[in-house]
């Protein structure tokens, strides 16, 4: 009878703990530059990809970041946006930002060799995004390092 008076609560409690909706891993998603484009002003037009790596659609919202191009000094690239991007899927954002001379001139002698001149670059930071299971937003930490290169026939743009 004992036995019957604390098995049966514990094995309604498990029960009813199994019919919660079943949990989407969350994982930090990848963030890197699409496309470059030199604007006439100087400035540079980033298209930034962020790629949901999780189980879950995330609103994204934000993303803080240093760019370094070369061996230079970063900068800092921010912007604000409303992204719904679902699971496993990838969406892009156009941010402006204001090279250093360094980075400025680096870019202009991977222009000068061509389609052969590539460019490497890390930008790393955070993005904020919130999971469609949470209820606030938090922020993710990425870092990345690629490389940048002239696109073919298309002046002042590189890939």
């Amino acid at each position: 009878m004992r036995f019957l008076r604390w098995i049966l609560p514990l094995s309604l409690a498990l029960g009813l703990i199994a019919c919660g909706p079943p949990r989407k891993s969350v994982f930090p998603p990848t963030v890197s530059i699409q496309q470059l484009v030199l604007q006439p002003s100087g400035a540079w037009r980033l298209t930034v990809r962020i790629q949901n790596n999780s189980y879950g659609g995330m609103d994204f919202t934000e993303l803080d970041a240093q760019l370094a191009m070369a061996d230079s000094v970063p900068v800092r690239v921010h912007g604000g946006f409303d992204r719904d991007i679902p699971a496993f899927a990838g969406d892009i954002v156009q941010i402006d930002v204001l090279p250093t001379t360094a980075m400025a001139r680096a870019l202009a002698a991977s222009a000068a060799k061509g389609s052969a001149g590539a460019l490497p670059y890390t930008l790393s930071g955070t993005v904020r995004a919130k999971p469609e299971q949470e209820k606030e937003p938090r922020d993710f930490d990425f870092s990345g390092k690629d490389w940048l290169s002239p696109a073919p026939g298309i002046a002042n743009t590189w890939r």
